[in-house]
């Protein structure tokens, strides 16, 4: 049966100050009135029952996660005790998984993307799905077209086209992966972009269960050990503190180095729909559009003389800007920030230096 695993651990250092350690990025709402995990929820209905969803996310922000999707189930809600990057994470959900249905297909996906139609991606899910059941040891991942030489996104190099069994699939682009490519430099990036075999790594992908753990156990190890420790432990007194030692000893590591960069019989799906990662506060000005002045505005705001503005607050406090020109402007109760487009990639900085500086309740 078709499983989801919407991963949702991450902390969204680049939106700060509206995204915190217990209200991260997937808990905000950038596009309409649902939240982006409440979106990734609502994208599945229909494909995937409610009980096979899976959640996984951190002890920490495990209260609010359950808070915003009231209509799962607990068992949906996967925790983990520390952050390891996406090869455990998924090697932990893969094991519970193979639990509760040995013959289970994973559909992994990040919890803060904005996909649309979502009957174009279903078609997407539903097709590797399928691909999956015509040759059980494959691995099907989604690419992005490319429409800009983008060094910020790791890249799949395409090969020859698969042949579809499936006449009623023939309108989908499916081919063979060459290899993934790590982030590239600007030169590198624009002979992707060029070449026109590339796809920008949406980071969603589709396996059974027991494959993406028989890769883990070739290519790691150590860590495949540890999880499967964890497992032996599901469902008895002993999960939560086995959980808590072996996960922790896990190195962090990435499912593209852990697994993607090395594994055989990958295929890649050209994505039919249009999708963001939301990657930054400038993503806004792609979501919501532009004033006349080239200004994303969202909350109460009078602008003099303000151009290429981004400026984030809520209606009950007014932002007025004057002579700004390319800036970000977001404002909380308690952090406000302001800053240039150009180094808009320093928010991260800020972080480090409120951990620094013992301010916690800020991050």
């Amino acid at each position: 049966m078709l499983h989801a695993v919407i991963m949702a651990g991450g902390s969204g250092t680049r939106f700060w100050p509206e995204s915190r350690d217990l209200r991260p990025k997937q808990l905000l709402k950038f596009v309409g009135d649902r939240s982006m995990i409440q979106a990734t929820v609502d994208r599945l209905a229909g494909l995937v029952p409610s009980d096979r969803v899976l959640i996984a996310t951190n002890q920490r922000q495990a209260a609010a996660v359950a808070q915003q999707l009231p209509e799962l189930p607990p068992s949906s809600l996967l925790l983990e005790p520390c952050k390891r990057d996406t090869a455990p994470c998924i090697a932990l959900a893969a094991a519970h998984l193979v639990r509760r249905d040995p013959d289970a297909v994973m559909a992994v996906m990040p919890s803060d993307h904005v996909i649309r139609p979502t009957e174009k991606f279903q078609q997407a899910i539903q097709l590797a799905a399928d691909l999956i059941a015509q040759s059980p040891d494959r691995i099907v991942t989604l690419g992005i077209r490319p429409t800009y030489a983008a060094e910020s996104f790791g890249y799949i190099e395409r090969g020859e086209a698969l042949p579809l069994a499936d006449e009623s699939q023939s309108a989908a682009s499916v081919h063979r992966v060459v290899r993934f490519r790590e982030k590239p430099k600007a030169e590198a990036a624009q002979q992707y972009l060029a070449a026109g075999n590339f796809y920008w790594n949406a980071g969603i992908f589709a396996w059974r269960a027991a494959t993406i753990l028989g890769y883990l156990e070739r290519l790691q190890p150590e860590l495949h050990a540890r999880v499967k420790a964890i497992a032996a432990a599901i469902d008895t007194n002993d999960y939560q503190a086995t959980l808590e030692r072996e996960f922790a000893a896990i190195k962090g590591i990435s499912i593209d180095y852990a697994v993607m960069e090395h594994a055989d019989n990958i295929v890649v799906i050209e994505a039919p729909f249009s999708w963001d990662d939301v990657g930054s506060w400038q993503s806004l000005a792609r979501l919501s559009g532009e004033d006349a002045d080239g200004n994303t505005i969202a909350g109460r705001h009078i602008g003099i003389d303000t151009r290429g503005t981004i400026v984030r607050t809520d209606d009950q406090h007014l932002v007025v800007t004057i002579g700004l020109e390319d800036c970000i402007v977001v404002h909380t109760p308690d952090a406000t920030l302001v800053a240039r487009k150009q180094d808009e990639e320093a928010v991260r900085e800020v972080a480090r230096q409120l951990g620094e500086r013992g301010w916690r309740e800020l991050l």
